[in-house]
């Protein structure tokens, strides 16, 4: 089944240091930005992009998608105050397909497989998100010490892009709105309102650029994916 794909870029970024917004940054001679993108510019199930960016950089952001030639983005909408409320200004900017994506776009090393796996998921099951089984010891912890050691057998580290059926989210990005409810993530909207979200495996270099060290493990992603 074809989606359309919703890509946050309206972020500050302001962990990234780099003194402007990160998706401007360059990996591998292209802007993270671009590289993001481009993976769904090139999976003929994505049939238009939805990009939000913040209204001071919109010039910037147009000139880039003519300089690298992306073709999907066919909305540039402005983003909120906050992820939520740039979500929602990109809801109201789709053509109707019945699955959405909404992705980062600070994580360019989604796999277009993984996407398809989102999808298949989102039509059968209304919501599925793509996680990673937590690998390190998880202690909860009262200011500097530890107050209980989490059973990590049932936690996951949750990544994008989320998928859902467009009827699904829009229900749960309302009922939010209409409660003054503010959540972590999208799936964490459609809990809220008591469906089920399915969890995909997902995969460990699918990591969301964040901090100046992020760019280090990316580098080094990038070379071994084009080593493959």
């Amino acid at each position: 089944m074809n989606y359309e794909a919703i890509v946050l870029a309206a972020g500050r970024g302001k962990r990234m240091n780099a003194g402007m917004n990160k998706q401007f940054l360059e990996l591998g001679g292209e802007p993270l930005i671009v590289r993001t993108l481009n993976v769904f510019e090139r999976d003929e199930r994505c049939t238009r992009i939805v990009l939000v960016v913040n209204p001071a950089e919109r010039s910037r952001f147009e000139q880039l998608l003519a300089r690298f030639r992306i073709q999907k983005v066919a909305a540039l909408t402005d983003g909120g105050e906050e992820r939520q409320y740039s979500v929602y200004n990109g809801l109201q900017a789709l053509a109707g397909e019945e699955i959405v994506l909404i992705h980062d776009g600070a994580r360019p090393f989604v796999r277009v497989h993984h996407l398809h796996e989102l999808v298949n998921a989102a039509v059968q099951y209304g919501a599925a998100i793509p996680a990673v089984r937590v690998k390190d010891t998880i202690k909860k912890a009262n200011g500097l010490f530890v107050e209980q050691t989490i059973d990590r057998s049932s936690l996951w580290a949750v990544q994008t892009p989320q998928a859902f059926r467009l009827s699904l989210i829009m229900e749960a990005h309302e009922a939010a709105k209409q409660a003054g409810y503010l959540g972590t993530d999208d799936a964490s909207l459609v809990e809220r309102i008591g469906k089920p979200v399915k969890i995909i495996e997902g995969d460990y270099r699918n990591i969301k650029l964040t901090t100046p060290e992020d760019l280090l493990f990316a580098e080094a992603i990038l070379a071994s994916r084009m080593a493959e």
